[in-house]
């Protein structure tokens, strides 16, 4: 059986997962800033994604959990809708690094909004994933919070 969250290894256990999310996009700032502008286009091998299509996923991603996130509070029984990561990634060329994050910054500045006034009285929301069973809001928080530290680690081995 698929894990809930195949990103749980990765949560950052030093802060609340509110507080993680919302720490993010300053922290991918850091990282742009410290990769540079001159190496965000760049992919670090072969079928590895540059930085900057790394901060297109965020964003992306950010879209969905969006949804999701809204899905299961506004529904019962909401059936989340997987994506293919890599056929969203062919509308990456000619998004910057910078558009990208501004994107992902005001994204993610939503959805901790809506986070902190749901939880805790929504944690236990159940929301079923086709490939991954049955999870609840705060699975899904804790995913988002683990793919942003998974996605941490690769643009800070990058810098």
């Amino acid at each position: 059986m698929p894990e809930l969250n195949p990103y749980a290894k990765f949560i950052d256990t030093t802060l609340p997962l509110v507080d993680s999310l919302a720490a993010t996009p300053a922290t991918l700032a850091r990282l742009v800033e410290s990769i540079g502008p001159d190496r965000t286009d760049t992919s670090p091998a072969p079928g590895k994604w540059s930085p900057t299509e790394i901060l297109c996923h965020l964003a992306d991603c950010e879209i969905a959990f969006a949804f999701r996130l809204r899905q299961t509070l506004a529904e019962d029984h909401h059936i989340l809708q997987p994506f293919d990561q890599d056929l969203w990634a062919a509308t990456y060329p000619g998004i910057s690094a910078i558009d990208a994050l501004a994107t992902f910054t005001a994204l993610r500045h939503w959805n901790v909004l809506l986070i902190r006034n749901s939880l805790p009285h929504s944690a236990q929301k159940p929301v079923s994933h086709p490939e991954r069973g049955t999870m609840t809001f705060s699975t899904i928080v804790e995913t988002m919070a683990g793919h942003d530290q998974n996605h941490i680690l690769q643009l800070q081995k990058l810098a």
